[in-house]
């Protein structure tokens, strides 16, 4: 069944592909972090899956692509047929909040009656149909209304590793307002959300129309794009490009979770049902794929088990792994580092790791 949306050239979409991934780490590596890695063998990456997920709802010339500079080559790499101004390159890391803000710019200079979407690129989808019809209701609510609409999915587990929205008062459909948000919870507190059946998780996929997003932003981001239309009230794209150059560092380092969930006013929530992970963590991956008999998750790995459960196994491709008598662990191999880790605690440890090993052994290693 296919789900039309007349507003369909309003649509746009942002596509964030410039993170770390340092808490799938050591799979994931700063050099080659985890959306631009084939994880389970499919043949596509996550940033390559993510462009042909979005490009089934959203014409492709209406897709654009924010990074930083250092994964540009990868990005091109991937998705050679991206044109060059349809990607965001930033010159240094600052976050959602100003990737949002410079591609709601990009977009509404081209329409200013656009609606966009900002997805990640490292997420998994289970329900593609369920996806699309959640996504294309999202947008045409937010073509006709002046919020912020965050998509979340009813959490199946107390999880500390993502984000909590807390519903409010109903709009219509499957929206309500926001009432308050949770960044990573710890675990006791993720029980009691989960419990009380009023906080759903936050998928970190955003929908509204350009001006309001203009507006909300402005209240908190500094004059970066407005110095821009003063001083180039026509901006080429080498203008633009030049000036955000010099200019995007000026932006704090702000989540869109942190600056508009938590704390502005007439933001809402819709209830999705596309089935949902963060493959941002190795529990998340565990929670998300199928198990074998004894209730390990091996990803794309030559493994022999015995005697063991609940374990997520990932190694290269020339390892035979032979393990025995291990339950509820992480082992994963990249390269030069082997990680092996408690499943119930790496959500928290993981970047702890990272930051440890980087400061005491080096660069190579991260």
């Amino acid at each position: 069944m296919e789900f039309v949306d007349t507003n369909v050239d309003k649509n746009y979409c942002l596509i964030l592909a410039g993170g770390r991934g340092q808490r799938l780490w050591p799979c994931s590596r700063e050099s080659c972090p985890k959306q631009f890695i084939d994880f389970f063998g499919t043949g596509r990456t996550q940033v390559q899956q993510t462009w042909d997920r979005m490009t089934k709802i959203i014409a492709p010339e209406h897709v654009y692509i924010s990074t930083t500079v250092q994964y540009l080559d990868l990005l091109r790499e991937q998705l050679p047929g991206v044109e060059q101004d349809h990607i965001l390159v930033e010159p240094i890391p600052r976050n959602t909040a100003p990737s949002m803000a410079w591609a709601n710019h990009r977009v509404s200079e081209i329409n200013d009656d656009a609606v966009m979407i900002v997805v990640p690129s490292d997420q998994l989808i289970l329900n593609d149909e369920m996806f699309q019809k959640n996504v294309t209701e999202a947008m045409a609510f937010a073509a006709t209304h002046n919020t912020f609409l965050a998509m979340g999915v009813k959490p199946t587990r107390p999880e500390p590793g993502y984000g909590y929205i807390q519903t409010d008062g109903f709009v219509e459909g499957s929206i309500y307002q926001v009432r308050s948000f949770t960044e990573k919870p710890d675990r006791e507190f993720a029980k009691m959300f989960m419990d009380s059946g009023e906080f759903v998780w936050n998928t970190g996929i955003f929908v509204s129309n350009t001006k309001n997003t203009r507006t909300m932003f402005s209240k908190f981001l500094p004059p970066v794009l407005r110095n821009l239309d003063k001083q180039y009230p026509h901006a080429t794209h080498e203008q633009e490009v030049a000036y955000m150059d010099e200019f995007f560092p000026s932006y704090p380092n702000l989540s869109v979770e942190s600056e508009v969930l938590d704390k502005l006013e007439n933001v809402c929530v819709m209830k999705c049902d596309f089935g949902w992970a963060d493959l941002g963590t190795w529990h998340g991956i565990y929670e998300a794929l199928p198990k074998n008999n004894d209730d390990n998750v091996v990803v794309d790995s030559d493994v022999y088990m015995e005697n063991s459960h609940h374990n997520v196994i990932k190694l290269p491709k020339d390892r035979m792994g032979v393990i025995s008598g291990l339950d509820g662990f992480i082992v994963a191999e990249k390269d030069n580092v082997l990680f092996i880790c408690k499943k119930e605690d790496s959500s928290a440890l993981v970047r702890k790791y990272v930051s440890e090993i980087q400061l005491k052994k080096g660069e190579k290693y991260v």
